[in-house]
């Protein structure tokens, strides 16, 4: 732990961010809280990413999933908290999970915080943390959105980088989403969301996920059927992302995409025709490491 807390690139973070000063008031509910989910990320994860981004947002804070990783991510999260103690919180699951049970668990630890907004955010960062105030304002404009979600589209002047592969998977993912939906949605997995922390995401987020890596769309599904048919039409927000790139190290095998698709095909014939499957049972005892209370005054 010690090697890992004096690494140069945490002490460059820590002597070179000034401490910004917070600009509003004790209120939780002004907060966003993002949820990262983290499998042996610990050659990937970019502290100085979050760090400096941090520095400029001091109304975002972060929880980062360590979703029972065997290599060092734990010794490297730990190291991050403990240089902004008060703005990051880390939740060890004891054995890995997979990304949507580290998701729903990150977010309903999320919601019991009290704050409006809730995100969840890939950490490899494939989409720059400098999207989520964009991703706020597309939040706070309309009170009936309840999901923001950026949408991965080859438009002029954005830059938009994925191989062919991985374009084809989304476009068939999307599709998949149109028929479990009943929306026009572009861009069903892109892993950056924002959701309003409500009774209706709650209860979405009350059991584990069956569809794994289409974990989204279910959660979407779940949404919908709880906000009901008068409000879920302006409910989903596709925000269109200004930069997205493709990060090497994806963990997603060929065996979990056809998994995850059967999986959806359960989810479309419950939402065509009614058929009804037995629930995933899921239990991951979770080692919570909290921030530490700090007034208002020196929060940096």
């Amino acid at each position: 732990m010690n090697a890992i807390v004096s690494h140069p690139l945490t002490k460059t973070v820590s002597q070179e961010i000034p401490a910004p000063v917070c600009p509003w008031p004790n209120n939780p509910r002004l907060r966003t809280l993002v949820v990262v989910p983290c499998y042996n990320e610990a050659r990937r994860f970019n502290n100085e990413a979050f760090a400096c981004f941090m520095a400029g947002h001091p109304d975002v804070d972060f929880i980062f999933v360590n979703d029972g990783s065997t290599d060092a991510t734990d010794e490297r999260l730990e190291a991050f908290r403990a240089h902004w103690p008060q703005r990051v919180t880390v939740l060890n699951l004891v054995r890995n999970a997979g990304k949507a049970e580290a998701v729903r668990l990150g977010l309903l630890y999320a919601c019991d915080q009290g704050v409006t907004r809730v995100a969840y955010w890939d950490a490899d960062l494939a989409t720059p943390l400098e999207a989520i105030p964009d991703f706020i304002r597309a939040f706070d404009r309309f009170s009936e959105t309840h999901v923001v979600f950026g949408a991965r589209r080859q438009m002029l002047g954005h830059r938009i980088e994925r191989r062919l592969s991985r374009r084809i998977v989304s476009r068939l993912c999307a599709f998949m989403a149109r028929l479990a939906l009943d929306l026009p949605i572009r861009d069903s997995q892109c892993g950056a969301k924002m959701l309003r922390n409500s009774p209706a995401l709650r209860r979405a987020l009350s059991e584990p996920f069956t569809a794994g890596w289409l974990f989204d769309v279910e959660l979407f599904m779940r949404l919908k059927d709880n906000l009901g048919l008068d409000r879920h039409k302006y409910a989903f927000y596709e925000h269109p992302l200004a930069e997205w790139d493709e990060v090497p190290g994806s963990k997603v095998t060929a065996r979990a995409i056809a998994k995850s698709g059967l999986e959806m095909l359960k989810l479309i014939a419950r939402s065509r025709f009614g058929m009804r499957f037995a629930p995933k049972q899921v239990t991951v005892p979770v080692e919570v490491l909290v921030p530490v209370p700090v007034p208002v005054s020196q929060r940096r």
